[in-house]
C-alpha cells in the first residue's frame, strides 16, 4: 500500500508538471502552478521559504520523497526504467554498486561556485525541474499542438469552432539541441542503470541524499529474517543495497519502496528509524510508516486564437519577417532587469509556454543561455497580459498586475527611416500609431516643409513601454520599419 500511494502521488506530479507546459490556455496554472513553486532551485531563486522548509523536512522525515514523487525528471527516470524492465533479459540488470562520492560532491560543488558567481544558465542545465521543462516544452508542446490541431481541423469540418488552431514552431535551436542531448543522456541512464543520473550528476539528488541519511523514516533490513537472496539488491534502481552486508546507502535511497515489494520474506520494511543505542539496531522491529497526502488535479482547456495566416486573402504570399539585430535584448515586464532575470533564471522555458501571443523564446547567448527573451515576429506583448509573471516559480519574473504592466518599460521603439512602406512603396500607412496601445506614436509628415508628404511615426521614447505591437504590425518585410530596443533595466513610466 505504501508504494501505491507514492506511484499514484508520483503520476499526479508528472501528469500536473506536463500539463503546465502543455496547456496553452491559462487554465492549468491556476490550479496547478503550485507544483512548479514546490520545485527545490526554482523556490531557492524565489526565496520561497515556505516551500523550502517544507522540502525539507519532507526529507529529513521520509528521506528523498522529492526524488520520487515531487521531481518531474526523477518519475519520468522511473518511467523509463519501469518500461526497460518488461524485457526479458533484463531480469538482473541492478546490482549494488559503491557510492561515487566524488563525483557527486565535485558536482555539487562545482555548481553551486557557479550559482554564487552568478552562472545560473550553466546551473540551470543541470537542475532537474528545469531539464523536464526544457524536455518537455520542446518535444511534447508540439506533438501536444499537433493533436489540438488536428482535432480542431476536425471540429471545424462538422461545423464546431469550439477548438481553434494554434502555431506550432521550434522557439529555439540552441533549446532544442540542449534538450535532446538532455533526453538522450537521462533515457539511455535510466534504461541501462535506473538513477544513475541521479546519484552522480544531479546536485539538487546529491543535497537531498546528505540529508536524507538522517531521515526518520526509513527502509530498514531485518537481519533475522533477511537470508541473503539479493532480490531486494537486484529490484534497487539506485543501486544502493548491499545485501551481502545487509546495508542501505541512505544517501542514494529514492525511497521507491520496490525493495518492500521484492523481498519475499517481509526482511524489507519502511519504519521510523531508531537510536543507536538499541540492542541491536539491525534487528529492530518493523514499524508504521507516514507518507503524503494527494493531491486533486484538475484539467481544464479552453479555446484559443485562430493560427496567424501566411497569405493574404488566400492570394499572394506574405514573406516572414525577420529578427532585427537589437543591440540589447528584451526580457518580460516584471523581470526588473536582464541582471536580475540571468541571476534567478532557471531556464525551465515554463513562462515561454505560457506567453499566448508567442513574444518569448529561449535566449541562445551564453550569458542568458535558454532564458526567456522577447521577439515580436509573430506577436506583441499585450498590455492586457500577465501570464508569464504569474507561472515563473523562481521569481525571475515578479508577479504584476495590468495596470503595472502598461506602465513598466522594458525597452523603446527605434525607427528605421528607409524600411517603411510609406516611403519605399508612397503609399499610406500609419499601422505603428493606431495600434500603440501608450499613444506613443505620432504621425509627422517625412518632409517638415511639406504637409502633404507622406506621412511617416515620430516615436516619443518617454511614453513608449516597448510591447513591440509597432513592430509585429508594421507591413515592411523582410524587416520592420520600427523595432524595440531593449533596456537593460526596466523602468515605470
Amino acid at each position: 500500500m505504501v508504494k501505491k500511494i507514492r506511484v499514484a502521488l508520483a503520476i499526479v506530479f508528472i501528469v500536473a508538471i506536463t500539463l503546465l507546459f502543455l496547456d496553452f490556455t491559462g487554465t492549468a496554472h491556476f490550479w496547478l502552478g503550485w507544483m512548479a513553486k514546490i520545485q527545490f532551485l526554482p523556490a531557492l531563486l524565489a526565496l520561497n521559504a515556505f516551500a523550502l522548509v517544507f522540502l525539507l523536512l519532507l526529507t529529513f522525515l521520509f528521506g528523498r520523497i522529492y526524488c520520487s514523487v515531487i521531481c518531474p525528471l526523477g518519475v519520468f527516470q522511473d518511467l523509463v526504467s519501469w518500461v526497460s524492465g518488461k524485457r526479458k533479459s533484463a531480469k538482473r540488470r541492478f546490482s549494488y554498486s559503491p557510492a561515487k562520492s566524488w563525483l557527486r560532491y565535485a558536482m555539487l560543488g562545482l555548481l553551486a561556485i557557479l550559482f554564487v558567481i552568478g552562472l545560473q544558465p550553466i546551473v540551470g542545465i543541470f537542475d532537474p525541474y528545469a531539464a523536464f521543462g526544457r524536455m518537455a516544452s520542446n518535444f511534447l508542446a508540439p506533438l501536444y499542438g499537433w493533436g489540438n490541431n488536428l482535432l480542431a481541423d476536425w471540429a471545424e469540418k462538422m461545423d464546431s469552432y469550439a477548438v481553434y488552431s494554434i502555431d506550432v514552431w521550434i522557439k529555439g535551436g540552441t533549446a532544442f539541441v540542449l534538450a535532446v542531448v538532455t533526453l538522450v543522456v537521462v533515457s539511455v541512464l535510466a534504461w541501462r542503470s535506473g538513477r544513475t543520473y541521479c546519484n552522480t550528476i544531479c546536485p539538487v539528488g546529491t543535497l537531498f541524499g546528505f540529508l536524507s541519511k538522517y531521515s526518520l523514516f526509513r527502509p530498514v533490513i531485518n537481519t533475522e529474517k533477511c537470508n541473503g537472496c539479493g532480490l531486494c539488491s537486484r529490484s534497487c534502481k539506485a543501486s544502493c543495497i548491499n545485501s551481502a552486508a545487509h546495508e542501505i546507502d541512505y544517501s542514494r535511497c529514492v525511497v521507491c519502496l520496490d525493495c518492500l515489494d521484492n523481498c519475499k520474506r517481509g526482511a524489507i520494511t519502511y519504519k521510523r528509524r531508531e537510536s543507536k543505542t538499541s540492542v541491536n539496531s539491525e534487528s529492530i522491529d518493523m514499524g508504521r510508516r507516514t507518507m503524503l497526502t494527494a493531491s486533486a488535479v484538475v484539467l481544464a482547456s479552453s479555446a484559443v486564437k485562430a493560427a496567424e495566416k501566411k497569405v493574404d486573402g488566400g492570394l499572394a504570399y506574405i514573406e516572414d519577417k525577420q529578427i532585427p539585430e537589437r543591440q540589447t535584448p528584451i526580457v518580460p515586464p516584471g523581470a526588473l532587469s536582464i541582471k536580475n532575470l540571468t541571476r534567478r533564471c532557471t531556464a525551465c522555458q515554463l513562462c515561454i509556454s505560457a506567453c499566448p501571443s508567442q513574444v518569448l523564446r529561449p535566449s541562445s547567448d551564453l550569458t542568458r543561455l535558454m532564458m526567456p527573451e522577447s521577439s515580436f515576429e509573430r506577436g506583441y506583448c499585450r498590455p492586457e497580459c500577465t501570464r508569464c509573471s504569474s507561472v515563473c516559480p523562481a521569481g525571475a519574473i515578479q508577479p504584476i498586475s495590468v495596470d503595472e504592466k502598461s506602465s513598466i518599460q522594458v525597452g523603446h521603439a527605434v525607427f528605421i527611416k528607409k524600411n517603411c512602406v510609406a516611403l519605399s512603396k508612397d503609399v499610406n500607412c500609419g499601422n505603428c500609431a493606431r495600434h500603440c496601445p501608450v499613444g506613443a506614436i505620432t504621425m509627422v509628415p517625412s518632409d517638415p516643409n511639406d504637409e502633404s508628404s507622406r506621412k511617416i511615426p515620430a516615436i516619443d521614447e518617454e511614453r513608449c513601454i516597448g510591447c513591440g505591437a509597432c513592430e509585429n504590425l508594421c507591413p515592411a518585410r523582410p524587416f520592420s520599419a520600427i523595432y524595440v530596443e531593449g533596456h537593460e533595466v526596466h523602468k515605470t513610466i
